[in-house]
Parts: C-alpha cells; structure tokens; sequence
C-alpha cells in the first residue's frame, strides 16, 4: 500500500473490481456496437457505410479527451472525475438507445465519448496511486480481465440483442452497469488530488489537433476515402507533434512533460506498446470478418468461435505475475511478443476446410498470448513513475493505446481492402496476417532494450510470497 494513503483492507480488495467495471463497459461497448450497425442503419434510413460516422465521433471523443482526465483527476479527485465519467458514459447510452436519426446517435456518441475517455486512465490512476509497485502488478492484472472479455462478448450478445429483442438493448444494456457503478464507486473510491497545477490550454490544443488527425486519417483510410486525404491528415499530425516537442521544452508545466521519455521504462513501454499493437490489434477486428465473408459463417457463430480466446486470456492472468517474477519483463516481452507474432502468422493457413477445433484451439493460444503481452506492456510502462508524473504519463499511456488500437485495426482493413483487389478475398485476408505477424515480431526489437532488472520492483512481492 502506498505509503501516503493508508484505507481500509476492504478497499483495497474492491479498487482493482471498480477499475475492471470501467475496462468492461467501454470495450463491451465499443465491440457490441459493431453487430448492431447495419440493422441501425436500416432503422434510421442510412446508408451502412454512413453508420462508420457513429464509430468515429467516438473514437475523436476519446482522443481529444483522454489528455485532460490527469489534469482533472489531479485538481477535482478521482472519485468526483470516475463518477462523473461514468454518469456520462451511462446517460450517453441512454441517449444513443433513444436516437431516431443519425445526427442525434452521433451527438449522444460523443457525450457517451466524453465519459468513456475519463473511465479507463481515472480508475488505472488510482490503482498506481494507491497501490505499492510490488502489489500494482496483481491490481492491475485483476482490473483488465474484463477488458478482454468485453471484445468477444461483444459480437455474440449484439447479435443476439439485435436478432432477438432490438438494437436499442445494445445501448440500454449500459444503464443498470453504470448505475451500479456509480453507486459502489461513490462508497468505496477514494478522492485522492494532486499538486494543482494551471492547465496548459495550448499544449492541449497542440496535442488534440495531432491526435484528432491521426485518428481521423485512419477512419478515412479505412472507409476507403482517397489515400491523399489521410496523407495530408498524417502530415499535420507530425507537424503539431514537431511544433509540441518544441513548446513543451519551455513550458514550466506541459500537459505531458517530456521528462517523461527520460524515464528508459517509460519510453520503452511507450513505443513498444505502439508498434506492437500495430499488429496485435488488428486480429481481433479480422478474425470475425475471415469467419463470416471468408468462410460463410454467421455473426453468432463467428462471435462464439471467438470465445476460447476471452477464457484463455481469463485463465492466463492467474499465472502472469509469477511468470514475470521468475522470467524478467524483458525474457517475457521479447519471447511473448515474438510468439505472438508467429501464431498471427499462422492464422494465413486458416481456409473453409480447416477443423473448427483447430481454428478453436488456436484462437485460445493468441487468447492467452495477448493477455500476457498487454499485462506486461502495460505494466512495464508505469513501472518507474512517481510523483507527478504519474497523473500525465498514464494519460499519455492511454491515448497511445486508444491510437494503437485504432491504427492497428486501420491498417488490417486497408491490407485487406488492397490486397483483394488482386487475388481473392480469403488469401487477401492470409497475406494481411502475415504482415500483421511480421509486424508484431519485428517490435521485439523494442523490448530488447530492456535490463534484467527492469520491472523487479513489481515483481517483488510475488517473488517474496514464493519463498
């Protein structure tokens, strides 16, 4: 327990739980919005092609968002922020289940946007905060199961909610969760506060314009809009990063300080949970697309084959702290990260003929693979935060991995999208997961520059408790 807030046993059991609430309910959301989509386009006289519209002021919401969620946490508290974050996240779904046109369903996207982009970094941020290093690794292990389940329970309960009752459930589902979760986070969550520093208005803007352009050049790219236009978006992403890097070196207070990068954990973190999820991001967003276009399967029974892959990723966690205490964080993410790869390699030998138990089995291996990767990624990356610190650097870490995760998607779709233009749709679908693996190895190269030593002072515990 940190040193500078003492609470109570109970609470402490019950933070890493709220902190899983939050993951839950924003990649449950995010995942079961997806099935819904074509019917909610025939409901509201719309083009499925215009529905991608909801899908992106969310993702633009989140962007522009995250960056602040330290900043507020920091002067207002963690528990006022998170029970805001949630109130809005959940009456935002209201909204979005009552919408009767498209303009209402994307302006109440991005009030539920506005919530979702506060949940995940305030409930990760006071697991750092309360937690010792040698207890976080556990807490935060905890806190990200239902992370992962959310993304294949998604397919399979969207379909089943629009097939069975109405696309609308898709959103009402959110109401009684977040109610629930604003009740026992108002009880049990405490309102720990920072140094209030003033906020940096034009670093933030700097930093919006280049998130918003990278994410939306990627959106584009992905609705198959002119390549030219997400090369124009790319470039002005840069430039602001370019001009941010020089302001932020004069700025007494930035909103992301670059001592940051000065911190070898942090930064190693950093870019490796970028390029690797540039990869790993994409199977998930793949694998239901190559099961219904390329083999014939339905929605329903493409979301079930995706099951073995969220109890491998439950059964994982309980052996991945003492898999990091006796291996290191570096034997584990370069020998993950390089298995990862492989087993996205092996999806290209995927065809119709292949045995279901085979597809099953292999999804189950990069199940448990991926949620080792994430756990250890993420982990390692706040590692060595103190301080200060630690508000901005989670945040930072949250807007790299919403951008990871949208690249990462991106780029297998329009691998996809170009490679079938020459061949067929299931070998376009094989060559991307080449690529894709390729890619997820080659960021081995990263987390070779980590030290042995790097992550043993979350690792402790666990090795104290063994002997």
């Amino acid at each position: 327990m940190n040193s500078e807030l003492q609470l109570p046993p109970f609470v402490y059991r019950i933070l890493p739980w709220i902190a899983a609430f939050a993951f839950f309910m924003q990649s449950l959301d995010t995942s079961i919005l997806n099935t819904a989509l074509p019917t909610m386009a025939t409901d509201l006289n719309q083009s499925p092609l215009n529905m991608q519209s909801a899908v992106i002021c969310y993702a633009l919401t989140l962007a522009l968002f995250i960056p602040v969620s330290g900043f507020l946490s920091d002067k207002f508290g963690t528990r006022n922020i998170f029970v805001m974050a949630v109130t809005l996240f959940t009456f935002g779904s209201l909204l979005c289940a009552l919408s009767n046109s498209l303009i209402f369903l994307d302006i109440s996207r991005v009030i539920q946007g506005i919530g979702g982009s506060m949940m995940v970094p305030v409930s990760r941020l006071v697991l750092i905060k309360a937690f010792k290093r040698s207890e976080f690794l556990a807490a935060l292990n905890t806190a990200t199961i239902p992370g992962l389940v959310g993304p294949v329970v998604g397919p399979v309960l969207g379909g089943y909610l629009v097939d069975m009752v109405s696309w609308h459930w898709v959103f009402f589902i959110n109401i009684p969760i977040g109610v629930l979760g604003v009740i026992i986070s108002w009880k049990y969550m405490p309102n720990i506060k920072g140094e209030r520093m003033p906020f940096d208005l034009l670093g933030f803007i700097f930093i919006v314009i280049t998130f918003i352009s990278a994410t939306l050049g990627v959106e584009l790219l992905n609705e198959g809009q002119p390549a030219y236009i997400s090369l124009i978006l790319a470039v002005v992403s840069i430039i602001f990063l370019i001009i941010y890097r020089y302001y932020a070196k004069n700025k007494q207070a930035p909103l992301f300080p670059l001592t940051l990068f000065n911190i070898r954990t942090f930064k190693i973190g950093i870019i490796g949970n970028l390029i690797c999820r540039l990869g790993i991001s994409g199977v998930p967003f793949l694998i239901p697309l190559l099961l219904q276009v390329g083999f014939g399967y339905s929605a329903i029974f493409a979301g079930i084959m995706l099951v073995p892959m969220a109890v491998a990723s439950i059964c994982t966690r309980i052996f991945i702290p003492h898999v990091l205490g006796r291996l290191g964080y570096r034997f584990v993410l370069i020998t993950n990260t390089i298995l990862a790869g492989l087993l996205i390699i092996l999806m290209s030998e995927l065809n119709a003929s292949t045995p279901l138990i085979f597809i099953g089995i292999l999804l189950f291996c990069i199940g448990g693979v991926n949620s080792m990767q994430y756990t250890a990624m993420n982990s390692i990356t706040l590692a060595d935060l103190q301080g200060e610190s630690t508000s901005s650097g989670n945040s930072l870490m949250a807007v790299n991995q919403q951008l990871a995760i949208s690249f990462g998607t991106g780029l297998g779709a329009v691998l996809v999208r170009l490679i079938s233009r020459s061949t067929s749709t299931i070998h376009a679908f094989q060559l991307t997961f080449v690529i894709l693996g390729v890619v997820t190895v080659l960021s081995s190269i990263i987390f070779a520059q980590l030290t042995k030593q790097d992550g043993k002072n979350l690792t402790a515990h666990h090795q104290e408790t063994r002997r």
